[in-house]
């Protein structure tokens, strides 16, 4: 697939940890409003890709540009916050703040981010009121269904508008309902939104789904 201006362009990339080279030069694009999967057997760097298209971690080797920028040149700080305003994450146990209410938890982002509270609560109210929250706004993570607690996690992910949203086995621990409606939520979010989601997942129904499927193994893209 030949893009002009690709949301997220990685070139050469490699890992290694200590003499076990994880990635072994990925070449990657990916177009606004795609919906990714990325797939393949354990060990083969899936979630590793994902960490370093996500600045969550660094390459070896080669470059990252998101959104028109190259992340490998930004120092911790401006990382940080680039990673903040760009970049939304699901991963597979939603990693919500048990004291606080889903509202709160949605919330956090924007406020680290620097946003006014009341525009804060406004974005948050209506990112739940769209993935059909609006009755557990004031809920706590233990008083939600594992679907719940993982839509309330995508709504975090959104709160300041993310150019992307890096989903690592976002429906891993949900059954075959809740996944079904996540999986849904995906597709409605990019084609309400035109959101970008990059999803490293085992499952395949999900992967068929995707607009593009990129297989990995051994730390390379099948080809």
């Amino acid at each position: 697939m030949t893009m002009d201006n690709p949301m997220i362009k990685a070139q050469g990339i490699t890992k290694s940890f200590g003499t076990l080279q994880v990635l072994r030069g990925i070449d990657l694009s990916v177009e606004k409003g795609e919906v990714v999967s990325i797939v393949g057997p354990s060990g083969a760097g899936k979630t590793t890709l994902l960490q370093i298209l996500g600045t969550l971690d660094k390459p070896d080797a080669g470059s990252v540009q998101l959104n028109g920028q190259d992340i490998g040149s930004l120092s911790q700080a401006k990382l940080a916050r680039f990673r903040n305003q760009q970049i939304g994450f699901v991963f597979q146990f939603h990693q919500l703040l048990p004291e606080f209410t889903a509202l709160e938890n949605v919330m956090i982002p924007a406020f680290i981010g620097g946003a006014d509270k009341r525009k804060a609560r406004r974005r948050a109210t209506e990112l739940l009121r769209f993935i059909g929250l609006a009755d557990r706004l004031g809920h706590k993570p233990r008083e939600l269904s594992g679907g719940e607690k993982q839509r309330v996690a995508v709504a975090r992910a959104l709160v300041n508008n993310a150019a992307v949203v890096m989903a690592d086995e976002p429906s891993g621990s949900l059954d075959t309902r809740n996944k079904e409606e996540l999986h849904k939520l995906f597709f409605s979010l990019r084609d309400t939104f035109g959101q970008t989601f990059i999803i490293v997942t085992h499952d395949e129904s999900l992967a068929k789904t995707t607009d593009r499927t990129i297989r990995l193994r051994d730390g390379m893209i099948e080809m």
